[in-house]
Parts: structure tokens; sequence; C-alpha cells
């Protein structure tokens, strides 16, 4: 058999260097394998043909067989349009096209049989098709009215005529050149186990299933094999490095630990964060280099989990260091960690892009010689000029800002890898963390401190600002803070700062005896955070922010979150934001404004908001609401491998099923030697090549 991934897409028929220009640069299709495993997004039934007196306005797509009467044109210049009276017997539509119309007078002809197919919309009292599908009637077979796959293309494609359709007529010619079984990507063991379609079989079926049962079959051979490699990838990875890199054996817990525990806790452990740190200390204590994901809610209290971790590590003649994605941050964990450990004897420093000169120096000796125990910092941290005497546990809050190279680079500061914790107030459902962070052990903190009150979250129409600045006046009166955030849309920033700047002038009116600061992300640096400190430190009342506020800003004393036009905000954006709220004893309030007017799926994530506290919960509704790729997090570390069938919202079972499978192949065949798995690492190794991301998966 030919090799499909080494034919230009130009060579098929009906292609040519035009279209396979615009398949390339819109579509990144280069090749005929590329086009193989374009899927189409949906299936239309086409077994059957209705009469135009059937039409009714709540038909999807509808088939017609008929004669266009005659053309006429109609409207002036953008609004010109070509419309055919196509009739059956029974009735008239209309077709109508606005593009393309010396194209469709050249083609259709006056009195001769077509099949129609389009959506049905009823306009000046009769029905119309837009844009139809038509075919001669001596074209369509009996065979290929069964299900019509359709594929997703943009408007330059569609611009070029490359739509669905002309995507579809491709595909038949791409399948006739394939007249033998191509090579198939998974061994015959997993073929006859699991009960899957052949490889060739699962590729006609998807394109032109003849039934409803032949599609899902060749759909779950398909989204099995994608979701079987990524798995395999993740697992043979995380194998690898299990057996390569030995990590630093902390066997005790000594007096550093002991000291902090018995004098120095702030309050006393969850459950959650016992089981969390016995977790940590079995991991760190096994000689295996310790890679895990710690995951809670904003106010779970990591960081007291993160910082006794750290002290392991000193107990055992170990240097930690925490690595936070931006300054503010970097300062919070800094003054935390001082606080906690205040009266034990312990250097803990603090490295940032602003510590210069000799301060910097001093830092850096001290962290040679090992004075320096603790180090907090920024990507300072992983400057070629950082080194340490010996660094035993790295701890990287928020993972998604930061990407694999530089955890990678993390290694190199020690002899060996350093323990790794990552932490993350992004809760991330378990079917996505098993794909993004596979290699990661994955522990969560899932209760909140004693004394914390869960936030009270309240929907709220904007044409009631009077009753909310009352109730907002009441809480300042009671001597809360109260945070006011404005959508951040990244194609207008003028309109952004038009809102915030706006927002700012109302606030200041309607609160004229408060100090009200503003922060938004055109702001220098310097000046951001001086507006911050002027809220941290109580002297101003009220924050008026876009989102650069969503991680970070410790103020136990705000109780107020309101969220202006919270319709434009995602689900995890909102509880992200909502979690800047309630860090104190008091009862906090997060109010959700919004216009009159939402879509159903706005009013849903609402509703979730209202109804639950829960991060998980509220992020698997979001991964069903809007898939994967933009779940806050995920789009930083882009989902490191495209997915073109599988969906992991809704796949989530086979997720799991498959990665089970993927295990046992990994742990019976370790160094990828066993001749029946061959076909598995050679297909493995072909995807990597393929899909620049693979390697990085984890």
């Amino acid at each position: 058999m030919f090799d499909l991934t080494t034919r230009d897409i130009k060579f098929l028929t009906g292609v040519g260097p035009q279209r396979a220009a615009l398949l390339n640069k819109e579509l990144d299709i280069r090749s005929m394998h590329d086009l193989l495993y374009y899927f189409p997004y949906k299936y239309v039934d086409r077994s059957r043909i209705y009469a135009i007196r059937e039409i009714d306005g709540t038909m999807p797509y509808i088939q017609l067989k008929g004669e266009i009467r005659g053309f006429e044109l109609a409207g002036e210049g953008r609004q010109r349009r070509l419309i055919a009276h196509f009739g059956d017997g029974t009735g008239i539509v209309d077709l109508v096209w606005f593009q393309g119309i010396k194209y469709v007078t050249g083609k259709y002809k006056v009195h001769k049989e077509y099949v129609v197919f389009g959506k049905p919309a009823p306009f000046n009292g009769r029905f119309n098709i837009a844009h139809p599908d038509i075919d001669e009637v001596t074209e369509l077979k009996p065979s290929t009215m069964g299900l019509q796959p359709y594929y997703n293309t943009t408007e330059r494609m569609k611009r070029g005529f490359l739509n669905s359709r002309a995507i579809e007529r491709m595909m038949e010619n791409l399948l006739k050149q394939v007249t033998e079984p191509l090579t198939e990507t998974l061994s015959p063991a997993i073929l006859a186990t699991h009960h899957l379609m052949p490889l060739t079989d699962a590729l006609r079926n998807i394109h032109f299933p003849a039934n409803a049962e032949l599609l899902r079959k060749a759909q779950y051979r398909l989204k099995f094999e994608e979701l079987f490699y990524v798995q395999l990838n993740i697992l043979r990875y995380a194998k690898d490095r299990q057996r390569r890199y030995r990590g630093y054996v902390f066997s005790r817990v000594g007096d550093i630990f002991n000291t902090f525990y018995a004098s120095h806790l702030p309050f006393e452990l969850t459950n959650a964060q016992k089981r969390v740190l016995k977790e940590i200390r079995r991991d760190v204590g096994s000689g295996r280099q310790m890679n895990r994901l710690l995951q809670g809610d904003v106010g779970s209290g990591k960081t007291l989990v993160a910082l006794m971790s750290m002290l392991m590590a000193l107990d055992n003649g170990f240097q930690a260091c925490l690595m936070a994605p931006t300054e503010i941050l970097a300062n919070q964990h800094y003054d935390t960690i001082l606080h906690f450990l205040e009266g034990m004897n312990i250097r803990v420093e603090l490295l940032t892009g602003s510590v210069k000169g000799k301060r910097r120096e001093a830092i850096l000796e001290g962290l040679l010689t090992g004075d320096v125990r603790i180090l907090i910092g920024t990507h300072a941290l992983i400057e070629d000029t950082v080194n340490f005497a010996s660094l035993g546990l790295a701890v990287i809050d928020e993972q998604h800002r930061f990407g694999v190279e530089q955890r990678a680079r993390l290694w190199t500061k020690s002899e060996r890898p350093p323990h790794v914790l990552v932490m993350t107030a992004t809760p991330i459902p378990r079917t996505l963390a098993m794909t993004l962070y596979g290699d990661l052990d994955v522990s969560v903190i899932d209760e909140l401190p004693p004394g914390r009150k869960p936030i009270a979250t309240i929907h709220q129409f904007d044409n009631r600002r009077e009753s909310l600045y009352r109730s907002l006046r009441k809480q300042i009166d009671l001597g809360r803070q109260v945070y006011i955030v404005y959508p951040l849309i990244q194609e207008s920033e003028k309109i952004d700062l038009k809102n915030v700047e706006e927002g700012y002038e109302r606030i200041c009116a309607a609160f004229p005896d408060c100090a009200v600061c503003k922060v938004h992300g055109r702001m220098k640096p310097a000046e951001k955070d001086a507006q911050m400190q002027r809220f941290v430190s109580g002297e101003a009342k009220i924050m008026v922010a876009t989102t650069v506020i969503e991680v970070g800003v410790n103020v136990p004393n705000a109780s107020v979150m309101v969220i202006e036009n919270a319709e434009r905000f995602g689900l995890s954006q909102l509880h992200q934001l909502r979690g800047r709220v309630g860090r104190g004893a008091e009862q906090s309030y997060c109010i959700l404004v919004t216009g009159y007017k939402l879509a159903e799926d706005t009013r849903k994530r609402l509703e979730i908001m209202v109804r639950t506290n829960d991060g998980f919960e509220i992020a698997e509704a979001d991964l069903k609401l809007r898939g994967p790729g933009d779940l806050e997090g995920t789009q930083q570390s882009g989902v490191a491998f495209d997915l073109k069938i599988a969906d992991i919202a809704r796949d989530g079972q086979l997720l799991q099923y498959v990665r089970e499978v993927a295990r046992q192949v990994v742990d019976a065949d370790p160094e990828g030697v066993l001749p029946e798995n061959e076909i598995l690492w050679r297909q493995l190794k072909a995807l990597r090549k393929t899909n620049v991301n693979w390697a990085a998966i984890s």
C-alpha cells in the first residue's frame, strides 16, 4: 500500500494547487493522510425526500426533488442576491445565493430535475433555502443517500468554494484510491481483546457510514486509539523517569518540622491537609523522585502544606525553593512564610527581577554556602546565575503558568532532580488531570480550614444598581472592603479601559466619602503595586479592577466581590475571582451582575455558581460546557496534543479505561522490546514526530 503521509494533497483529484494552498493555510492539511484524519463534526440523514407542502418552520435539514422554474436577481449592493424558484408539483420554495451568482447561473439549468438539500427558513410568506446543496438526480445513487458527513470549514474556505460538500467530494476521491488495507496502528491483541474495528473500515465508516451502528463502531475505534496513545506516551515517560532518576531520600522528620508543628501552627490542620502531608512524606522517603500535583481551592491551606514539606527537606540537610508566577504572588508567599516561621532560626530569602546589586549578590552567595535554607521567587529562580548547595525540594505555584522546560531547568540546579510539588488553585477535573499531568501523582485538599464560612453567591440584574450600592455601603460601614471587577475583552483594550475608567468614575461618584483605587493590565508594574498596596493596607475601601487580580492578592478584610458583566466570564474564572474574598472569618458575598438577555449556557453557568462553592464540581461543569481547550490553565499549557475525535469531557470513562490498557502494556514491556508490541512503539514514535508537542505532554 502506498504511504498516504508522503502524498501531497494537491495531487488528489478535485484539489489542485489553489485549493491545496487554502487547505494548508486554514486547516493545516498538507498530505492525503491529513485529509483522511479530518473528521466530520456531524451527520445528517439523507435517506428521505420530502414534498415541499410538508415543510414547516421546525425542520433542521431536508431534501427535496424537483426543478428550477426560473431565476431572478433582487436587491442592490451588499443586499444583492440570486433567487431560484424551485417546484416539485406540491409547492414552490425559493433557493437563495448571496455569493457566487455567476457560478450558479452557469451551472444550473431551468426545467432540469435536481435534488436540493438545505435548511428551510420562512421569509416573506414563503420558505427559502440559502446556499443549498444541489445534485443532479442521476448523480445521487440510493447507496450514498444515507448519513451525510458535515465538515467544519472557515469563512475564507467558503469564499473559495471550499465548503463541507467540496471536502466530502475530495474524501470520496481519496477513499477510491484506498484499494487495499492501510497499515494497522494497533496490535492484533488489542484489536481482538477490545473488539475494535480494523483501521481501514473505521476510516471509511467515519466519513461515509452506511448506518448509525457502523458509525458508532468507527467512532469508538478511533477515539480508543487516540486516547490510548496519549496515555501510553505519558505512562511510558513516567516509567522512564522513575527508572532513570533516583530521588533524594528524606529519611527522617526532625526538630525543625516538630518544633513548627508543636508551637507555630496557626490553626489545627484539617484532615485533608494531614492526608496530603502523609502522601508527600511517603513520596520523599521512598527513594523515588516525587512529582506531585497538589490541588485545592483558594484558601484551603496549600501554602501551609508546602511549607511543612519544605521543613522536611531542611530536617534532612537540604534546601527548598518556591517558585510563583508573578512578583506580587512571590512577595505574598514570602510574607506569609516569614510570618509562619517567626521566632525560628531559618534564613528565608526573596529573589525576583527587582532584587538587584549587593542584595542579590548576598542571596546568591548564601545559596551556595547553604545559609539560605528557603528561597522564594519568580522565574528569576531558574536563571543560570542561581545555584544551590543542595536543593532537595522545589514547590511550583500555579503550574499552568510555567512550561515543562522551566520545570526541567529546576532539575539542573541539583546533582539529582529535586522532589517537585506543583500547586494549583484551578481545580482540574480528574479526566483532564490524567491527560495534562499524567506523570504527576495527584493530591487534593478538599476541605476548608475551620472558621471559614462558604461564600454566599447572588445573581443580580444590572438595573438594580441602587439596591446593590446600598448593600455595599452596609458592608463598608461594618469596616469591610469591596472588589469590583470588569471583564477584559482582549480584542479591544480600548473598550476594556473605558469599562474600568467609567466604572471607576461611577463608583467614585456613588461613594464620595470612600477612598477608591483602580488596577488594570496597562498600568506600569510599580503603579499597579502601589494601588494594590493601598487596598491591602486598608486605606482604599473599594478596588475597581480588571481580571489582573484573579491570581494572588490576599486581603482577609475584603468580604464582597462584585463581578460586572459576569456573562462574559467562564466558570473557572468566576470561581477564581470569587476566591479572592472569604479569606477572613466574616461572611463574604460574591455578586454576579448581568443584563437581562442571557444565552442558555450562560444562564447555566450562573446557576452553577450560585448553587455551589465546590471547585471540582465547577471544573467538571466547565469542562462539559466549554471543552478542554478553553479551560482556565490548559490554554497556557495548550492541551499538548491535538485531539481530532475524542473529547475529554464526554469520553472520560473511555479515557480511564484506555489508561488501564496502556498501563498494562508499559508494565509488561517497560523497555519497549517485546515483538507483540512493536506496532505500538513504532506508532508512538511516529506520532511524536508528527505532533511537535507530544514529547511535552507531561
